[in-house]
């Protein structure tokens, strides 16, 4: 069965990687969107030579509205419109906000939430008018209560999970559907970083676990996912636990396990 395309951003690394190598395997040309060229090229070649998969790449900044536009062009051609569209490119921070880069901050807000609005609301319609089609959105399980020393990556993973259940129910009776995916501690670059203190024994998930975690979601109906054992846990303890208490042992832990910094955008 021929499957129509799938756009992945963030691309070139951990999640998006993953989810590229999983829609390849799967029949789907790819459109794939990141800054590293290289990277993104290197990927397109495995692809093709162990999935058959056409694949187009997208090298672009989606903190800037040239990144976003090129995204846009290179899904606008019918041979190239998504019938699935995994928003997976962010990056966060750690450290207390006054200590940070302000631009930077701003940025982040950029990718993990307007770069998610933008490009949803450019390939939703015509998944809608076609009459099937899927959007995933890649929160954390960081969305569930606010933390204290990555305060603005958790307030925009938070954005994103409620902002995918609305347009979820939204497109109830469409055909087409959205899952918000909350992994928690995954091993990719944001959480194996360079320079990073990982002082407490908190377990990493494969990629490959939350991809998988995905496809059953969007099977099954479901606008949200917890993917891993701590997304799941820390979804426990948000319902049992004072949530005042949950935020001060959030920030404890974020304090105690990295230092100061930003994480690569993908």
């Amino acid at each position: 069965m021929t499957r129509g395309a799938a756009l992945v951003t963030g691309a070139s690394a951990g999640l998006g990687l993953a989810y590229a190598e999983s829609l390849a395997a799967r029949g789907h040309p790819v459109v794939l969107v990141a800054r590293r060229e290289e990277r993104l090229r290197a990927l397109a070649e495995r692809l093709g030579a162990r999935h058959g998969a056409r694949c187009r790449v997208v090298v672009a900044d989606l903190t800037t509205e040239a990144g976003l536009a090129a995204c846009r062009d290179a899904v606008a051609d019918p041979a190239w419109a998504p019938d699935v569209a995994v928003l997976n490119a962010g990056f966060g921070s750690r450290g207390p906000l006054w200590a940070l880069d302000r631009a930077r901050e701003a940025d982040m807000v950029r990718l993990n939430c307007v770069a998610v609005v933008d490009l949803a609301a450019h390939v939703l319609p015509g998944m809608v008018a076609r009459g099937r089609g899927a959007l995933v959105v890649v929160s954390s399980a960081a969305a569930w209560q606010p933390v204290p020393h990555m305060a603005t990556y958790a307030a925009t993973k938070a954005f994103e999970l409620h902002w995918t259940e609305a347009v979820a129910e939204e497109l109830r009776g469409t055909g087409v559907r959205a899952v918000a995916v909350c992994p928690g501690p995954t091993r990719t670059e944001f959480d194996t970083g360079a320079g990073r203190s990982m002082s407490l024994p908190i377990p990493l998930d494969d990629p490959g676990l939350v991809v998988r975690a995905t496809w059953r979601a969007l099977a099954a109906g479901r606008s949200r996912q917890p993917a891993g054992a701590v997304a799941r846990g820390s979804l426990l303890a948000n319902r049992l636990v004072p949530r005042p208490l949950v935020v001060r042992v959030a920030g404890w832990l974020h304090r105690r396990r990295g230092l100061k910094g930003s994480d690569p955008p993908t």
